[in-house]
């Protein structure tokens, strides 16, 4: 494969990533109250909630720019791994809860193991990002 294509493709995976983690920041904000409830025990839910919208619009900003997409791929990798515990609350819950559907127990079981190609796609979009 050509050094321009795979330039290219390499962007447009970094783009896409950056979508991902925007949109998912901006919920964070427009809907706080669902996130709040999945936050871990023993720490501040609403801060925590914002914390990680923060984060992860900062990221999305990190590679949307080619300086940063480097850094901002390894941070996306870091911040999917320090939001699995949210994730495994988030099932374990909806596991126990008489209240949930069939539906969004399955989900939440699914969403677990999608966590290692969250990760594996930032590491790419970090490996292969341009150095500074």
């Amino acid at each position: 494969m050509r050094r321009r294509e795979r330039a290219r493709r390499a962007t447009r995976t970094a783009t896409l990533l950056a979508v991902l983690l925007g949109g998912a920041g901006a919920t964070h904000f427009l809907r706080p109250r669902g996130y709040d409830r999945i936050v871990p025990a023993g720490l501040p839910p609403r801060t925590t909630t914002l914390a990680s919208g923060v984060a992860e619009l900062g990221i999305a900003a990190a590679l949307a720019v080619p300086a940063t997409r480097r850094a901002g791929g390894w941070a996306a990798a870091a911040l999917f791994l320090a939001v699995f515990p949210a994730n495994v609350k988030m099932a374990n819950d909806l596991l126990d809860s008489a209240r949930s559907t069939r539906a969004s127990r399955l989900v939440a079981v699914l969403r677990l193991p999608l966590q290692a190609p969250l990760v594996a796609w930032a590491v790419r979009v970090g490996r292969h990002a341009p150095k500074p």
